[in-house]
Formats: structure tokens, C-alpha cells, sequence
């Protein structure tokens, strides 16, 4: 049998069966290729998310970025890393662009900041030394913002409060001579409550731009009546008030910082919202002048020197302080009142009832203004007097001159009042030695100059005299017989002295004295009672009984 016999008992395929269409078969040959597609779609999309997301960061100073070796890390835990470094478009800038792992994607918020590690040498001490030999690193610090970012500024320096510190915010505004830097502290009676975030320059007011952190629970002590005031550390001053030495913390005395308070005069006021704006005073003195922003204003035209008087001085009133020095001098060049015969260098000084403890809701200005015009008619004046003999600086006195001779013009200088003045302190001491020395000047010098000589030759006689009655007297005593006058006197005071031992109550002639004078007292006691008798009856020496009458004489018959 051959190959192409036919099989008897093989049955014919059915005709009539559907067989399958050409575009209905599907090789397993195509299996290979589509199951490496999808591993290939799967490949790229695990190389795409195990990528990470990429940003932009942007710096003023690329310094110690290096694309593919610098790192960005968070919490010291890496998680992305620099992957170009450029320079902006405008060339004012670099821009650093990074790719940041997946896990670490949450991390971008609205608020994130960063800023580069490296070595420093602050004021804080030394930080950043494990960046000596591993190189400068970014770091990353999570916002807690909702909303994401891919576009960042890097800051130079670290941050001063950490994201989600509790605090508040304070913007600051001052001179350029105030300015601070980031960093420095802020203290509240030497203890440090914040730090100084930002500052900036405004070219265009040509003020400084703080903004200022304080932490909690610290943000309380910030109210509406708080001043803000640079400290430098250590503030010494010799002025008219004396010598004052304020000593800061060491922090504060290497690099300066702000200090706030509220003035004692002021009430503590209610607590302010973030970003209020305060300004920024140069000193503590120059804070609390701030709180009396109530005043009179008032010229001083003064006729003596002006020289050691400065703005900033203060006005007293025996010995009170109730105003400021405001200018000096103030429109030098304004036309003076056609009253006063001489120029004057005008003085604004400011009055300031705030000094007197009173309180804003107090205070009227026009009764004040009225009560100072009667005091000028009553003799209120003004005088500049020194403060401090070392410096020379001077303050203005307030005071009554109930002896003065002028009368009170009431004046006005480039629209503000003119304070009454007197002379006084120096000026008046040396007003009075100036007449002195006019009086010296009209005596007549000559004549009582001739007087002196006359008197001086007349001395020098006198003296020439003196002269030979000395050489007269020293002879005398050099003379023998001189000498011999001592002997002789000793001699006769030891014959004296002889006689009156003579004359002793142990000598026998005083005792025969005493015993005759004992007699003598005896016989007149004796004749005391005869004296006595001759003085009631003197017959009584002729007649024997004195009791008889006297004869009557008769004629003889």
C-alpha cells in the first residue's frame, strides 16, 4: 500500500463547521514581546517614582555646592541631593536644582525653609564642624503648611526659630545707625526672650527694617506701651545729668541687641498682633522721651554762649525735670521780635506735662499754656546754668527772679512762644568780673601809685631807724658794766629775799608785832565802855553821880 491510499474507515471533516478567522488567532509568539512592554512600562515607572521629586532652590552665593556630591538633609537624615548648579538668568543669583526622595515628599510645604551647614564662628559659639571634612550640606526644615512647593530660597545662615515655634512676630523700624543683625538677641531685663529674623535696608525712607521673634510665653510682655530700644552692651555717659555706666550681658556687650520695656509712667497696655510695628530708639533715654508725645513748645532766645548746651538737655524747675531741649539753635537765620535790642541764638526747648506723673486723658494744653503766661508776668524765667563742671554741659533752670526790673512782653518767634530768659551760671559770674575789671580800669592808677612810693620810702626810713636802734641796743649789751648789772641784780634779790624771811611768822620781830598788836586790842576793848559813857554824858568826866542836877546859878544877895 502506498503512501497516498486513502484510510477507509478516516471520516471527512465536516464542511459545514465554522472554523476560526485569520484576526481571531493570536500567536504565543507575541506574549514575549508584551510581557516585556509592560515590564518595560513598569521599569520606567519605577525609575520615575524612585526618582524623586525635583526643585529649585535659589541662593545669592553658591559657595561649597557641588552638583552630585552636595546633600540635602532633614533632622541630619539625607534625603535628596544637588543635581545642577547655575547661574540665573539675570546673573544675579544661583540656582541649585535638586531631586528630594519619594518618602520625603511631604516635606515640601508652602512654609518649608532651607539653608546651608557649614563651619561657623558665632557669637553662639562654633557650629557646623562635622561639615570639615564631609563638605557644606543643605538642610531641610518642614513647614506645616497644607499647601505643597517645588521653588525655595536658601538662606545663608540658620534659621532663628524653628517652624511651629510658638511666638510672635515684631517688625521694627529705625535709623540706619540702629541697625541690628539676624541673630542678634532680644532680652527683657537682661534675659534673653527672641531673636532678631530679618533685617533689610528701605533706600527710598532710608530707615531700618527688623523683624524681630519672641518667644513664648515671653510674647505677652509685648503690648501697645512697650518701647524697643538698641542695647550696646555697655553705655557709659558724661553728660549734665552726671556719670551713668549701664552693663548689659556679655552676649549684648560683644555684638549689641534690642532691649523693650514699658516706661514706668505708662500703663502696661493690651497685647498686640503679630507684625505690629514698633519703632526702634537708640537708647533707653531716647524710649522712654518717646512716651511724652505731649508738649509745649517755647523759644529761648538766649544772649550769652550757647556752647555746651545740646539737644537732648533737660529743662528743669528746681530741680524737677519737666521738659527737653529740642533744637539748638532752632531757625537760626528767622527775623527776631524788633522789641529786643541785640541778637539772640534761639533755643526750642519742649515743656512736657507728662513728667509730672499726670495722665494722658489729664492733660490740657491750653490751660497749661495759660498758667505758664501768668507765671511769665509773676517772674518765671529762664536761664541756661552747668550741669557738669568735667564736660561743660549745660541745662536750662526754670526759676521765679522776683528782682528782676523788665516786664513781661509777651513775643513770638517763627510762630512759637518766647520763653522770658535771665543771665546766669557763668555768664553772670563772668558779667560780674567784667564790671570789676571796668570799676579797676576808672580808678585812678597814678596818684595812689605815688601815694605807695612815698609810703615806701617813708617804710624804708623808718626801717633805717630800727636799724641803729639795734646797733644801739646791741652795743649796750655787749658794754661790761651791762653785763655786770645781771651780778648786782641777783645780789639785791637775795638781800630782799633775806628781809622778807626777817619779817616770817616764825621770826621773832613778827611775833613780838603780833603780841603788841594783841595789847593794843586789849586796852581798846578796855576804853570801849569809857567812850561809851563820855559819848551818853559827857559831865560824867566832872561829876561823880550823875543821877544830881545840875546847880542852878544865883547872884548873891
Amino acid at each position: 500500500m502506498g503512501n497516498d491510499t486513502p484510510i477507509a474507515n478516516k471520516q471527512e471533516p465536516d464542511m459545514n463547521k465554522a472554523r476560526p478567522s485569520p484576526q481571531s488567532r493570536i500567536s504565543p509568539i507575541w506574549i514575549v514581546p508584551f510581557v516585556a512592554i509592560i515590564i518595560g512600562l513598569w521599569l520606567v515607572y519605577d525609575n520615575y517614582t524612585s526618582r524623586g521629586t525635583l526643585i529649585t532652590l535659589t541662593m545669592n552665593n553658591a559657595e561649597g555646592i557641588e552638583a552630585g556630591n552636595t546633600s540635602i538633609r532633614s533632622r541630619n537624615v539625607e534625603i535628596g541631593l544637588v543635581q545642577n548648579v547655575q547661574l540665573s538668568e539675570d546673573l544675579s543669583s544661583a540656582v541649585i536644582t535638586a531631586r528630594i526622595q519619594p518618602q520625603a515628599e511631604a516635606l515640601l510645604r508652602e512654609d518649608s525653609r532651607f539653608w546651608v551647614v557649614k563651619p561657623r564662628i558665632g557669637r553662639e559659639g562654633i557650629s557646623g564642624l562635622s561639615t570639615v571634612l564631609s563638605g557644606a550640606y543643605i538642610q531641610l526644615e518642614p513647614g506645616s503648611s497644607e499647601e505643597q512647593r517645588r521653588n525655595f530660597p536658601v538662606s545663608d545662615v540658620p534659621p532663628v526659630a524653628t517652624a511651629g515655634m510658638a511666638g510672635i512676630n515684631i517688625n521694627l523700624i529705625s535709623q540706619l545707625g540702629n541697625s541690628l543683625r539676624v541673630g542678634d538677641p532680644v532680652s527683657y531685663q537682661g534675659y534673653t526672650v527672641g531673636r532678631v529674623e530679618e533685617a533689610s535696608f528701605d533706600p527710598e525712607s532710608r530707615t531700618m527694617h527688623h523683624q524681630v521673634f519672641i518667644e513664648e510665653p515671653y510674647a505677652l510682655l509685648v503690648t501697645d506701651s512697650t518701647r524697643f530700644w538698641s542695647s550696646s552692651g555697655i553705655d557709659l555717659r558724661l553728660d549734665s545729668n552726671g556719670f551713668r555706666v549701664n552693663v548689659e550681658s556679655l552676649e549684648t556687650l560683644l555684638g549689641g541687641g534690642v532691649t523693650f520695656g514699658v516706661p514706668e509712667d505708662l500703663p502696661m497696655g493690651r497685647p498686640v498682633e503679630a507684625g505690629a510695628r514698633f519703632n526702634l530708639y537708640g537708647d533707653e533715654d531716647d524710649a522712654r522721651e518717646g512716651t511724652f508725645n505731649q508738649y509745649l513748645e517755647y523759644v529761648l532766645l538766649v544772649d550769652d554762649t550757647v556752647r555746651g548746651l545740646s539737644r537732648g538737655a533737660p529743662v528743669e524747675f528746681r530741680g524737677v525735670r519737666i521738659g527737653t531741649v529740642a533744637a539748638v539753635p532752632w531757625n537760626f537765620t528767622s527775623p527776631q521780635p524788633s522789641s529786643r535790642a541785640s541778637f539772640a541764638i534761639p533755643v526750642l526747648i519742649r515743656l512736657e506735662p507728662q513728667r509730672l506723673g499726670i495722665e494722658n486723658s489729664d492733660i490740657d494744653l491750653e490751660e497749661w499754656e495759660e498758667r505758664f503766661n501768668r507765671m511769665f508776668t509773676l517772674g518765671l524765667r529762664a536761664s541756661l546754668k552747668n550741669g557738669n563742671l568735667l564736660t561743660g554741659a549745660l541745662f536750662v533752670d526754670l526759676n521765679f527772679q522776683r528782682d528782676t526790673d523788665e516786664d513781661y512782653i509777651a513775643s513770638t518767634f517763627s510762630g512759637r512762644t518766647v520763653f522770658p530768659t535771665v543771665s546766669g551760671g557763668f555768664s553772670q559770674i563772668q558779667s560780674q568780673i567784667t564790671d570789676l575789671l571796668d570799676k579797676l580800669n576808672a580808678l585812678e592808677v597814678e596818684p595812689l601809685l605815688a601815694g605807695m612810693d612815698s609810703s615806701l620810702q617813708a617804710s624804708e626810713s623808718m626801717l633805717n631807724e630800727v636799724r641803729g636802734v639795734s646797733e644801739s641796743l646791741n652795743q649796750l649789751l655787749s658794754d661790761p658794766e651791762t653785763r655786770a648789772v645781771g651780778g648786782n641784780l641777783n645780789a639785791t634779790l637775795n638781800e630782799l629775799q633775806s628781809t622778807l624771811q626777817g619779817v616770817s611768822p616764825t621770826s621773832p620781830a613778827y611775833q613780838d608785832l603780833t603780841s603788841a598788836i594783841e595789847r593794843l586790842d586789849r586796852l581798846m576793848r578796855d576804853l570801849q565802855p569809857l567812850t561809851r559813857t563820855l559819848n551818853d554824858n559827857p559831865r560824867a568826866l566832872l561829876f561823880d553821880n550823875l543821877d544830881t542836877q545840875d546847880p542852878i546859878p544865883r547872884a548873891p544877895r
